[in-house]
């Protein structure tokens, strides 16, 4: 039986090839570790994420180091969110990448509400996204 990677629960695909998340925006709980990061540094997950998914698209393995989580983007994030509270723009788009290097449904009005609205708990969602399919190589 081979198993995508992209999709290491086997949910269902609608008409337009695209599927849910495989776990709820609320999930968040099942990985309290990374949704207090997320909740008292969200720089340091939106950094990982980000390394996570880029190594990802790029060497179809997990990253090495399991994401880089003090780099450039990290302190970008963190003085953006420290002087303007806007952090979590630069997470929509981030946001985006993941869901659609997953085939996840939705759209740029639902990035930046849960981006903005519920930020720990969307970064600890595409934490978990990442790590399904880290897990499965």
């Amino acid at each position: 039986m081979t198993v995508d990677h992209k999709n290491v629960k086997g949910l269902a695909f609608n008409k337009d090839n695209q599927r849910s998340w495989s776990n709820g925006i609320f999930g968040c709980f099942g990985d309290c570790a990374t949704c207090c990061v997320s909740t008292f540094l969200p720089c340091i997950t939106y950094a990982q994420n980000k390394s996570r998914i880029h190594y990802l698209e790029a060497n179809g393995a997990r990253h090495p180091s399991g994401g880089e989580m003090i780099n450039g983007d990290c302190f970008i994030h963190g003085c953006l969110t420290v002087i303007a509270g806007l952090g979590c723009i630069l997470q929509i788009g981030n946001r985006k990448n993941i869901r659609e290097h997953y085939r996840i449904e939705g759209g740029g009005a639902g990035d930046c509400f849960y981006s903005c609205c519920c930020q720990p708990c969307a970064l600890t969602q595409e934490a978990r996204e990442i790590e399904l399919e880290e897990q499965s190589y």
